[in-house]
């Protein structure tokens, strides 16, 4: 039982100042129960119960209390360990242990009805079989303590890896542009034919930028206008940054949230979170595993 569990490791804390009558009592458990619950012996699957509640715990912890249970089990599972997910629901349940899933949507497109949209080639397909195929793009906003700092994005649709981005104090196109330009930097520079998709906002539908796009080889393509679906990839991914980040920090400065989505994108989520759409592997991972097939090397 859970709540035995803690008043035995709180019990062999020597700086406990509660005694285990007090626990009991707050925790609203038998102290005979306890005391008959501590001299019997533990089975098999308790024992591994508390083995695997170490290892759930330290996953948990490492993704910053943001992972459930589906994500905490594929970590499991890549690790070796034999183990359902129901159980390692349970567990986390037992220990309240739990991921983060609140939503808050936001919305920055502002069309420009005298621009000419790109036509849409994507058709909400957003699962090409190769990296450097179709790539998506978005723009968010991030509150600080000196007013409103703004975020774009471009993913490589095949591995969700974030391999472009920009911060800004404004909206302007220079802030897409920079972002684009880091992506096609991060695969080593023209990147003929590649698709970037996006909403119809102004930056994007700007003349500046369909010549940026047209100087480095790649083609523009654009959903409907205020429909999300048609670029649900990039929607969705802003929805996950602000559920594991921007949602769970109070950022003074606009230089502090920089800092914070450096270590978040680079150090977290492109290398390390492991993502159900690419069969729980990170992008990074999930890229190199592609290299390996095509250099003959079995996955």
């Amino acid at each position: 039982m859970a709540i035995y569990s803690f008043i035995a490791e709180e019990q062999a804390e020597p700086q406990c100042a509660w005694s285990v009558s007090e626990m009991c009592r707050v925790l609203e458990v038998s102290r005979s129960g306890f005391y008959d619950w501590q001299s019997r012996p533990l089975s098999e699957r308790e024992l591994t119960d508390r083995q695997l509640a170490i290892e759930i715990e330290a996953i948990w912890e490492c993704s910053d209390r943001t992972y459930g249970a589906p994500r905490v089990h594929r970590w499991l599972r890549k690790q070796g360990f034999q183990v359902g997910c129901k159980r390692v629901a349970r567990i986390m349940r037992e220990h309240g242990w739990e991921g983060e899933t609140g939503r808050r949507k936001v919305r920055t497109t502002i069309v420009d009805r005298g621009a000419t949209a790109a036509t849409d080639r994507v058709g909400r397909d957003f699962n090409p079989a190769a990296p450097d195929v179709c790539w998506c793009g978005d723009i968010t906003y991030l509150r600080t303590g000196e007013g409103w700092l703004y975020l774009a994005t471009v993913i490589d649709l095949y591995s969700r890896r974030v391999i472009g981005w920009s911060v800004a104090e404004h909206m302007r196109t220079e802030l897409v542009a920079s972002a684009l330009e880091m992506a096609v930097a991060t695969r080593g520079g023209r990147v003929d034919e590649v698709i970037f998709h996006s909403d119809r906002g102004s930056q994007y539908t700007s003349a500046d930028f369909g010549d940026l796009c047209t100087s480095l080889g790649v083609v523009q393509s654009m959903g409907a206008t205020g429909v999300c679906w048609d670029n649900s990839v990039a929607e969705s991914w802003f929805g996950t940054m602000k559920r594991e980040l921007a949602n769970r920090r109070r950022w003074t400065t606009r230089a502090d949230a920089r800092r914070d989505l450096i270590r978040w994108i680079e150090g977290w989520y492109n290398a390390r979170r492991l993502h159900s759409t690419i069969d729980y592997h990170s992008p990074v991972d999930y890229e190199a595993k592609f290299n390996r097939r095509g250099d003959g090397i079995a996955a």
